[in-house]
């Protein structure tokens, strides 16, 4: 984990993600889909961003390795983070934004933001952003974990007390007569 931070400040973890590239035929045509295929988190990824590295090609597919990306987690975020770990499998979203073509004329995904918050990634899917769901690697989970103990509070949920409608009418009703008197 990088740099020091007060008890209140973001925990930035430094990621990189492995994108996959692979031409899926359908019928007579043929079409690039992209996936995020994984994290690799820690002090030992590289902490600069820089452009995507080749990591494997081969007929079907190819794989980019992109670093310099920074999982946040902000303390008013904890609630989703909780969620996230109560999953059957914890996740990280991958959002991406698309590039215009490359030297072989075809568009390519950026990764972008890497979130561990739920609620982050439904609100770009709901603006059309390329959003992938990860598994979260185990240190990242310990990470994430901690800052959740740490800074979260769940709400203490109030029993509301039921208001007696029928005595309300009444009183309002005995009200309006007793108006009606006076005038």
């Amino acid at each position: 984990m990088s740099g020091e931070r007060t008890a209140r400040s973001p925990l930035r973890i430094p990621v990189s993600v492995l994108l996959e590239r692979r031409l899926a035929r359908v019928g007579p045509w043929s079409q690039l889909q992209w996936e995020a295929v994984a994290v690799v988190a820690g002090e030992e990824v590289v902490s600069e961003r820089g452009a995507a590295t080749l990591v494997h090609e081969d007929d079907e597919c190819r794989r980019y390795l992109w670093p310099g990306l920074v999982v946040e987690l902000f303390p008013d975020g904890c609630e989703s983070y909780w969620y996230n770990l109560l999953s059957e499998r914890p996740s990280l979203f991958v959002v991406c934004f698309e590039r215009e073509e490359d030297e072989e004329g075809e568009s390519e995904l950026v990764p972008a933001i890497v979130t561990a918050s739920q609620d982050e990634a439904n609100a770009h899917l709901e603006s059309d952003d390329p959003v992938y769901s990860v598994p979260m690697p185990e240190k990242i989970i310990d990470w994430v974990e901690r800052y959740v103990v740490e800074h979260y509070a769940p709400e203490v949920k109030k029993k509301r007390r039921r208001q007696d409608w029928a005595r309300e009418s009444e009183n309002t009703a005995r009200d309006r007569k007793a108006s009606r008197r006076l005038h």
